[in-house]
């Protein structure tokens, strides 16, 4: 483990990022980041990074930014509000500060004569296929015309179930709907240390593998101060994204040029390794864990088979030992081993034939492999 202190761990770390081509990337931006201390927004930084988005689309590479700050620009137009209710406070502000919001990017970006383009989302358009893929090309569109997509939760209407955790859940899931081959995500700190990153002792985590866990165990369960989100959120959606394929980065927006230093992999952050890619219909179920219709339980055997590193294998029904719930054919459903999540999948056939068929060989699999995401692998 290294501190950032230039030497062995800079050129270590120069040549681990040098190896990723970075293209097409979804960077999101956190309210830290764009807010002051008062919780108001912080102009200044929305300048710098406007420039250092003109730069990263001057050489040639695509960005879809999610920002964050929507409730604190409408807090720092309209004013505190009196209204009791959290919610509609939340509500009213999100309405106000967007437009003030995208004012001031589009005012930034205008000086480099790029052209953008307000996305709103909310959890629900992410859960049904068909709406799914008709963002995915709308993404595909502004892409395609150089126009820069600026993607915000529709807090206007987001509500409860309808909330993702933060905005980093919505960058990870962009990032995965439009086949981006890094994920960057902006923070006030520097990235993941192994304690608290304000003690002397703590050191920065230079690099995690999509699949390794342990890191977590370090990270306090705190909030940000003025969003929602927190480290943990920021770890689980990291190593999703790395697991499907994104290179994931964790960096400090509050660097002066730290877009421009992470392209050319001089930063201080911490990078999660992107495993193999896998198919856009894997991505989708990995990211649909919330939409899981049914729980199936398997043996040992079929555990073994399913995260093989050497060998891809489907669902059998012989290895399944009971099933929770009801689904139909084509509903996503968890793999489990006891309390292991291994999987989710889209089921070939409903919850009725799989219980005729557990335990039996030489039943059609329940769950093709071309329509299964592994959690991990051993």
């Amino acid at each position: 483990m290294f501190k950032w202190h230039g030497g062995i761990f800079f050129l270590i770390f120069l040549a681990i990022m040098e190896k990723i081509p970075l293209k097409r990337i979804v960077l999101k931006i956190g309210t830290n980041v764009l807010s002051k201390e008062n919780g108001l927004l912080d102009v200044t930084t929305i300048s710098h990074i406007a420039d250092q988005i003109a730069a990263a689309k001057q050489r040639g590479q695509q960005i879809i930014l999610v920002s964050s700050g929507a409730v604190g620009a409408g807090r720092s137009v309209h004013g505190e509000s009196d209204e009791l209710n959290k919610i509609v406070r939340r509500q009213v502000f999100a309405a106000v500060g967007q437009i003030r919001l995208m004012n001031l990017y589009s005012q930034f970006l205008d000086n480099y004569k790029i052209l953008c383009a307000q996305v709103l989302a909310t959890k629900e358009d992410f859960r049904d296929r068909r709406h799914y893929l008709n963002m995915r090309n709308c993404f595909q569109a502004l892409l395609r015309d150089n126009i820069l997509p600026i993607v915000n939760e529709n807090d206007v209407v987001a509500v409860d179930e309808l909330m993702f955790t933060d905005n980093d859940e919505l960058a990870g899931l962009i990032a995965s709907m439009t086949g981006c081959d890094g994920l960057i995500i902006l923070s006030n700190v520097d990235g993941v240390y192994d304690g608290p990153p304000d003690r002397e002792s703590s050191q920065l985590i230079p690099l995690i593998e999509a699949k390794d866990k342990h890191f977590e165990e370090y990270i306090a369960p705190t909030r940000s101060a003025v969003g929602r989100g927190g480290m943990h959120t920021k770890f689980r959606i990291a190593q999703k994204a790395a697991s499907v394929g994104i290179h994931t980065i964790i960096a400090n927006g509050k660097r002066q040029n730290i877009l421009n230093d992470i392209f050319t992999g001089e930063f201080i952050g911490t990078h999660f390794k992107a495993q193999n890619a896998v198919s856009p219909v894997k991505k989708w179920i990995a990211y649909n864990e919330l939409e899981k219709k049914g729980q199936v339980f398997i043996n040992d055997g079929a555990a073994q088979a399913l995260c093989s590193a050497e060998r891809v294998s489907s669902l059998l029904p012989v290895g399944i030992t009971y099933i929770e719930g009801d689904f139909e054919k084509g509903d996503i459903i968890q793999i489990r081993k006891a309390d292991r999540l291994i999987g989710m999948g889209i089921a070939q056939y409903d919850a009725t034939q799989a219980r005729s068929f557990m335990g039996q060989k030489e039943k059609k699999a329940l769950v093709h492999y071309d329509y299964l995401f592994i959690e991990e692998r051993g």
